[in-house]
């Protein structure tokens, strides 16, 4: 294949050889003349229409951006000034850190606010006052400053000496919340005052420079190399690509007058809020500047384009000149070309293929050919080798797949089969135990009694009233705890979750009736507890469902309440939301850990092997609700212990 390869080469070299003599000079006092005046008049052209094409594309894409950013600056004016009036009505400490902390939860494009307050208006806080709250990630921090004179700063003077809201830039070093890059901040501030028009304070809302820079360099660029720049009403940049001149240098520093007298140009052109757009040279490379002013800022946004990309397309062109001038004398030759490619085309093709091969890519295709020559019959012996290849190969994935296959199903029924029994052995052990303590108790107690019978004790001489009454309770508690999980493995059991599917929920229930109901039964044989019963419905409210999953339920969720709490912090509450009845019952326990909360509904699982308990109230008590029509979850935002809440459908 090499060698004829090398032969094939080398005829077409001496044949392309031959023909460029042949017609290369009268080809080229044809086309040269026709060539050279017609590349010359698209050369003039097309650079004036693709700077035209630039120039407009650009001035659409900075109008974009700066409608996103102006929509971005209303939105936090107009929530700054929705909520700056409430600053008179809520004058108390405690009002001004929610209020701050309220207008950053509820405004994701703030990402810090701030009231600051006159001096002495709070003489317990100190003679300055100023209460903020910050975005971090996904969790909004609220402070009360700590004191210093912050009435000279530019967020809090300019305000307060023009007395009208305004966007204003600076530079906090004590960035302690590490909002922005480098401190660097953009606020809206609002003066602050009473119904009589005193000043009362200053609140801004922050814009972080580096979350408004990420805005506008999320809007799709013209060019790959194009970037935003935005300076304020004297040149200092508050965006640019090179972050070591943020703040620190303006459009004019370095800048020589006698050298770069457009840019200097381009920085009054901004500065004094003007829109436009100029061919400029930055940083030694002439660009397109496109810029406009951002509406109710004394700040200018521009969008700049190195020529290197606005005129990519032109100066590409350059390559296709000499390709153009010599294309008249190489079209013979190219023909010529195309004759002795088109004959060994098919031992090209079947080289690629074999290389493929070779490197193990046996996908690929090498068709049947209806010539009948060498060329022909060498492609058809290579197809009938590729098939045979290709089916082997086949059989060999196709064994060792299955084998994988195999495996790994063995392997997944092996671990099933050891959790399963690792499963059915706690559960018995778990079963064993749980109803093992309630009858060694009854047992023991009966044997007390039958002992006192025996001998004929009178209850002076043997046991008390008192004692009597104290084992047959709890002979009659540990009883009805061997009821309880009795009724609950039941319910677990393939039956009892038939019975639950079949059971009619037509009974009308009243909501507070049904409520004091598991109260009761609770607190009758748990004479600890004390349960907090409110509601916020009457006693005729009342829900169609089944009186007996329902009462389960909040049995379950009373007894969990108690287990786990002191058992005098228990509330249960009603509520409804006007398509729902909700059943809320929280306790200021230990609570559930987070990294439990996900197992807390499956059923034969606890969060402590060594707790009470056989691991189904939570689950059925779910599986009840659902079946009810409704669902039981858990209050994430609850702190304090565990809340849990039975939601169920009022029709």
């Amino acid at each position: 294949m090499t060698s004829l390869n090398k032969i094939l080469l080398r005829g077409m070299g001496r044949r392309a050889r031959s023909l460029s003599t042949k017609l290369s000079l009268g080809l080229l006092l044809l086309a040269a003349p026709i060539f050279i005046l017609s590349l010359g008049v698209l050369f003039i052209q097309s650079r004036n229409l693709i700077r035209s094409e630039a120039v407009g594309h650009a001035n659409s894409v900075l109008s974009a951006t700066m409608q996103h950013v102006s929509r971005h600056l209303t939105t936090i004016e107009t929530a700054t000034h929705i909520n700056s009036w409430m600053v008179a009505h809520q004058l108390q400490p405690e009002a001004l850190l929610s209020l701050t902390h309220q207008i950053v939860k509820l405004n994701p494009h703030i990402d810090g606010n701030s009231i600051s307050i006159e001096p002495d208006v709070f003489p317990a806080y100190g003679r300055n006052f100023s209460a903020y709250s910050a975005r971090s990630a996904d969790t909004i921090s609220t402070v009360i400053e700590e004191q210093y004179d912050y009435f000279h700063k530019v967020w809090y003077k300019t305000p307060h000496d023009t007395d009208e809201p305004c966007w204003v830039v600076y530079f906090d070093e004590a960035d302690s919340l590490a909002l922005t890059l480098e401190g660097m901040i953009a606020s809206y501030c609002v003066p602050l005052h009473d119904s009589e028009h005193h000043l009362l304070g200053v609140m801004t809302s922050d814009l972080s420079l580096l979350n408004l820079s990420k805005i506008i360099n999320s809007e799709e660029k013209p060019y790959p190399h194009s970037y935003f720049m935005m300076v304020d009403k004297e040149g200092r940049f508050y965006i640019h690509p090179d972050a070591s001149r943020l703040f620190t240098k303006t459009i004019f520093s370095d800048a020589d007058p006698q050298k770069q007298s457009d840019l200097i140009a381009l920085g009054y052109e901004m500065t004094a809020g003007k829109k436009g757009s100029m061919a400029v040279d930055i940083d030694d490379e002439s660009c397109l500047v496109c810029y406009q002013p951002v509406p109710g800022t004394t700040w200018s946004l521009a969008l700049v384009s190195p020529d290197s990309d606005v005129l990519a397309g032109y100066h590409r062109q350059t390559y296709i000149i000499i390709p153009l001038l010599v294309i008249g004398v190489l079209v013979i030759l190219i023909l010529c070309y195309k004759v002795v490619q088109q004959a060994i085309k098919p031992l090209d093709e079947l080289l690629a293929k074999t290389q493929a091969i070779a490197a193990g890519h046996i996908e690929v295709h090498i068709p049947n050919s209806q010539r009948e020559d060498a060329i022909g019959r060498l492609q058809n012996s290579f197809a009938t080798m590729l098939q045979s290849i290709r089916f082997h190969m086949d059989s060999v994935n196709y064994t060792t797949e299955q084998a994988r296959r195999s495996n790994e199903e063995l392997a997944e029924a092996t671990r099933l089969a050891k959790e399963g029994e690792r499963q059915k052995s706690a559960f018995i052990q778990n079963v064993t135990h749980q109803i093992r303590t309630p009858l060694n108790i009854i047992m023991g107690f009966a044997q007390v009694l039958n002992d006192a019978s025996m001998s004929q004790l009178s209850y002076k001489e043997g046991l008390s009233k008192e004692e009597v009454r104290r084992i047959t309770g709890a002979m009659e508690y540990n009883s009805t705890l061997l009821v309880r999980l009795v009724s609950m493995l039941f319910d677990s059991s393939d039956s009892g979750y038939s019975e639950e599917q079949n059971s009619q929920k037509v009974d009308q229930v009243f909501c507070n009736a049904i409520a004091s109901e598991a109260l009761n039964y609770i607190q009758l044989r748990h004479h600890h507890i004390h349960v907090n019963f409110l509601s916020d419905v009457d006693d005729s409210f009342s829900i169609r469902t089944s009186h007996l999953y329902l009462v389960r339920s909040l049995r379950e969720l009373l007894y969990n309440a108690a287990k786990y709490s002191d058992g005098k912090q228990i509330t249960m509450r009603i509520t409804h939301t006007g398509s729902s009845v909700r059943f809320i019952v929280e306790d200021t326990g230990k609570g559930i850990d987070e990294k439990d909360r996900e197992q807390m509904f499956q059923f034969f699982t606890k969060v402590d092997d060594l707790s009470e308990g056989l691991g189904l109230g939570l689950p059925l008590s779910k599986r009840h609700a659902q079946n009810l029509g409704g669902d039981l979850t858990l209050d994430v935002n609850y702190h304090k212990g565990c809340r849990f809440i039975l939601e169920l459908p009022i029709s």
